[in-house]
This record gives structure tokens, C-alpha cells and sequence, in this order.
């Protein structure tokens, strides 16, 4: 679970969360999420591999606002070696109420933008996802409720 505080920038004229942030947030988690499985977007890259979004969404549940902290959740949903589907769900922390809804896809290209197999040409960081399917991975530093 990664958590954000909403910052005063993220706000539109109406004192909620610009929907456009929630994909921003999208990101973040996804980052830390592939950190905490030991997946690098940095590593993929020096070795040649860049991690292209196909299309993401977002359903609106329930309004944000300035200075919130939000938990959000990332499950790698569906994988086939070359095309990852990340499932995303915020939650007001002081609740527990969802918020919002979201996926993304990517896929795994060369340099030259050519769809790279990871389960062939990359068999450490295809296991590394095999392993984390369907989990959502939380932080060692955390302290988490029993």
C-alpha cells in the first residue's frame, strides 16, 4: 500500500483533486509498488527496456481534498510476458472509504520500440512479475495491523 498527502497544487478552483493528479498517483504507487518486488524502471532501462502506458482509466467514486492522505493500492492484475495490466484503488485514509478506481497497461519495448518478450529475453524480471501477480505488496518499513 503506498500513501500520499495531497498537495495544495493538486487542487482545482473547487477544492478537490484535479482528476488529472490521480493518474500521477497512478504512477507513484506503481514505482514504489515494482521497488518493493525488486524491479528497477531504471535497471529495465540501462538494460535496454522502456515500459510504455497502452491506456489507463479512472472512475471518480468520491471527492479528495487538500492535505488528505491517501492509501492506494496496486495489484498487477494480468500479465503474458509482454503486456502488463496494473489495478489501482485509493482510499481516504481517515475512513477507509474508497475513492477511486483505475488500470493501466503497459508493455515491454526494445530502443527500437519493438515488443520485447520478457519470459524470453529477460527471464530474472519475468519471474520477478510471475512472482507478484495478484499481490498487493506492502512496505517492509511499514507497520502493519495484525
Amino acid at each position: 500500500m503506498y500513501t500520499h498527502r495531497v498537495q495544495y497544487y493538486e487542487t482545482d478552483q473547487m477544492g478537490i483533486v484535479h482528476h488529472s493528479n490521480y493518474i500521477r498517483w497512478f504512477e507513484e504507487a506503481r514505482i514504489d509498488w515494482m521497488r518493493h518486488c525488486g524491479i528497477s524502471y531504471r535497471e529495465m532501462e540501462k538494460q535496454g527496456i522502456i515500459v510504455p502506458v497502452l491506456g489507463v482509466e479512472a472512475t471518480y467514486r468520491q471527492m479528495v481534498h487538500f492535505d488528505d492522505l491517501v492509501d492506494i493500492k496496486v495489484t498487477a492484475a494480468k500479465y503474458n510476458g509482454i503486456v502488463l495490466e496494473f489495478c489501482y484503488e485509493i482510499y481516504h485514509q481517515k475512513d477507509g472509504k474508497l475513492c477511486t478506481t483505475g488500470k493501466s497497461r503497459h508493455c515491454f519495448l526494445n530502443k527500437e520500440a519493438k515488443p520485447v518478450s520478457l519470459k524470453k529475453e529477460n527471464a530474472v524480471l519475468h519471474q520477478k512479475i510471475l512472482t507478484f501477480i495478484g499481490k498487493d505488496v506492502q512496505d517492509p518499513d511499514k507497520k502493519q495491523d495484525s
